[in-house]
This record gives C-alpha cells, sequence and structure tokens, in this order.
C-alpha cells in the first residue's frame, strides 16, 4: 500500500498540482511570473552563483532526458554499451551536478550574508532554494559516489520505465520496489519539487526567453555617483 501511494498517487498529485498551478499562476499572477533580479543589490556573487547554477541544470536536465525518457534498448541499437554509458554518467552527469550544488551554496550563501537580500526574500525563495539544493545534492551524491563506490545502479531499467509508464497512465509501481533507497528519496524530493514550482520564483523556467538575446541590457546606475555628475555638469 505504501509502494502504490508513492510510485502512483503521490506523482500524480505532484504532477496535478503543478499544472493546475501554473495555469492560475499564468491567469490570476502575471506580475509573480518572473525572478525578479536582484543585481543591484549585490553583484558579486550573483556573477558567480547564477552561471554555475542555470548551467548546471540545463546539463543536468538533458542528462535527466537521455537516462529517464530514451530507453536502454535504444543505445544498445546505436552501439552504446553499459560501460560507456555509466562512463558518461558519471563524468557529465557529476560535473553538472557538482556546478548546479555549488551554484546553489553561493545563492543561498548571498541571500543568508547579505541584510537587504535577505529582507527581500520571502519563504517560497528559501524552499525552493533548499529543495533544489537537496534533490540535486542527492542526485550528485548517487552519481558522484554512490554509483562509484557502492553499485552502479541501472536505472535505467527500473526508474526509467516506471517514469515513462506514469505518462500513459499505467505505472509499473512495482519496479520501485527494488530500487535503493537513496534513489528513492531524490525522486520523492523531485516530485515535491515540482508540485511547489508554480508558487515559487522558479516558475520562470517556463517562460521562453526568445526575446532575450535582442533585448536592451538593463543598466544599473549608482544613485550617488549619478547625482554628483549631475552637480558637475550643473557648475
Amino acid at each position: 500500500m505504501t509502494g502504490i501511494f508513492w510510485w502512483v498517487v503521490f506523482p500524480y498529485i505532484a504532477g496535478t498540482t503543478m499544472i493546475v498551478g501554473l495555469l492560475y499562476s499564468f491567469v490570476y499572477r502575471q506580475k509573480k511570473w518572473t525572478a525578479p533580479s536582484t543585481e543591484f543589490l549585490e553583484k558579486r556573487w550573483l556573477r558567480i552563483g547564477s552561471p554555475l547554477f542555470h548551467y548546471g541544470i540545463i546539463f543536468a536536465f538533458f542528462g535527466h532526458v537521455m537516462g529517464m525518457l530514451l530507453p536502454k534498448s535504444l543505445y544498445i541499437k546505436l552501439g552504446v554499451t553499459d560501460e560507456m554509458y555509466h562512463l558518461f554518467a558519471i563524468v557529465g552527469g557529476g560535473f553538472a551536478g557538482l556546478m548546479v550544488v555549488v551554484g546553489l551554496v553561493i545563492l543561498l550563501v548571498r541571500k543568508l550574508r547579505h541584510r537587504r537580500l535577505f529582507a527581500q526574500a520571502g519563504f517560497a525563495d528559501y524552499f525552493s532554494l533548499l529543495m533544489l539544493l537537496v534533490v540535486s545534492a542527492l542526485g550528485t551524491y548517487i552519481t558522484v559516489i554512490y554509483n562509484t563506490t557502492v553499485h552502479a545502479f541501472e536505472y535505467r531499467t527500473s526508474i526509467g520505465p516506471w517514469f515513462r509508464s506514469l505518462f500513459y497512465f499505467q505505472p509499473k509501481y512495482k519496479l520501485m520496489e527494488a530500487v535503493p533507497f537513496i534513489f528513492q528519496m531524490h525522486v520523492i524530493a523531485a516530485f515535491l519539487l515540482f508540485a511547489a514550482i508554480p508558487f515559487t520564483m522558479l516558475v520562470h523556467m517556463f517562460s521562453f526567453p526568445a526575446r532575450y538575446s535582442t533585448r536592451a541590457p538593463i543598466q544599473y546606475r549608482s544613485r550617488v555617483g549619478y547625482s554628483n555628475k549631475g552637480k558637475k555638469k550643473e557648475r
């Protein structure tokens, strides 16, 4: 019964919450459909933490697509052996995971260390950062440590097929019963994060930045310096 809840009921609750929440936010909370810039409050830490996190999460996303959505049979047809796949997953996935974790730690410390950022951030901001950190830390531990020192678990024949079965509403929940606990925790934490996305700053990930490369950059000027220049011109 417990297995049915976590691997059948819970994923659909999380998915429904995310979809309904996204629709509600898009219709009624347009002003919240963004991640407000805090560059004018602090730049140095942001310039390090933000690129690490964003590039790392992009690499991690494509890594999960390759592992969860693409069946093992496809790799066999392409001539990719298990050894080749796991080596690429450990090196590439480990690198991406470390980028995400380090970036998130920097961003979290940045918010806690600077008084104005700490005051500006709300519960949803800290919750999203902490949940991202938990999910990415578990994933990085699995990739870098568990798969190299404990056991290289073949998730393509268990978690992958289970995850794909959710999309055609025939969840193969029994495949998750033999999955190591650390993997189960990673999956549960990820679905909890999915459910929270519409109510946090992470909702902006669903906005495609088509005009980003062509729009004019946002310029921040020092208020003190700007006023001093104005006084000099008046003289």
